[in-house]
């Protein structure tokens, strides 16, 4: 099935909403690059400082997940700044419960836990030139999509076109594990939350929009996130 010439998703865990909601146009309507190794150079860098949990704690948080379709790998959290690994935090908020809003000025993904709480996620987010904010709203969700590149990225990255059919769900597809679509209106934004492999990529601009959470990360807001979820993206 293929979104707005964008990505293609034939997962039978896929969910839809069909439904609308009231939000402001997104600024740039722009694509993920891709996250998975072999989809091009990315010009990652890690760096490591000081944090509230320790690098063992963060191991067993971010230990293999052998159970999934395709067993996912351990983190190897020394190549993340432990200052983006998943955490509660005071975040006082208007928003409702459950709201995810996404920070790319700091690389921060929060779940609105209610009382003034947030669960805190590290991200990548959209790199210099490819940023947006607006609402949004999930209007579908899927483990393990396909992805198909666009018209436009096969334009500016020629190696994508031998996945104009569409790349196999698997470690290597850029959507990885989980992805959570982003809508507005009862439209599909060509925007995702998605999960990737790639710790080095976490607190860097080094996709066309999207935002990208570790896959253990992901797979915990993915199982507490509903069709219908809203998603607040602040301005960079």
């Amino acid at each position: 099935m293929m979104m707005d010439g964008g990505i293609a998703d034939t997962s039978a865990m896929d969910e839809t909403a069909g439904h609308g909601l009231s939000s402001g146009l997104l600024s740039r309507r722009s694509f993920l690059v891709g996250s998975a190794a072999g989809l091009g150079a990315l010009g990652l860098a890690g760096c490591a400082t000081s944090g509230g949990m320790s690098r063992a704690e963060a191991a067993r948080l971010y230990a293999a997940v052998p159970e999934e379709k395709f067993p996912i790998p351990a983190v190897d959290v020394s190549k993340i700044d432990p200052k983006y690994y998943r955490r509660k935090v005071q975040y006082p908020s208007k928003e409702a419960a459950g709201t995810i809003i996404v920070d790319p000025s700091k690389y921060y993904v929060y779940r609105i836990e209610g009382d003034g709480i947030a669960t805190r996620y590290g991200a990548n987010v959209g790199r210099q030139g490819f940023l947006w904010h607006g609402d949004a709203y999930v209007g579908r969700k899927a483990e393990w999509p396909v992805w198909t590149p666009p018209r436009e990225m096969i334009a500016r990255q020629p190696e994508a076109a031998k996945y104009a059919g569409g790349m196999p769900p698997g470690l290597n597809n850029p959507l990885g594990a989980r992805t959570l679509y982003l809508y507005q209106n009862g439209k599909y934004t060509l925007y995702t939350l998605y999960s990737t492999i790639i710790p080095q990529s976490i607190g860097s601009g080094v996709t066309s929009g999207c935002t990208g959470l570790l896959t253990q990360d992901m797979l915990h807001l993915y199982g507490q996130t509903p069709v219908g979820t809203k998603v607040v993206v602040l301005p960079a």
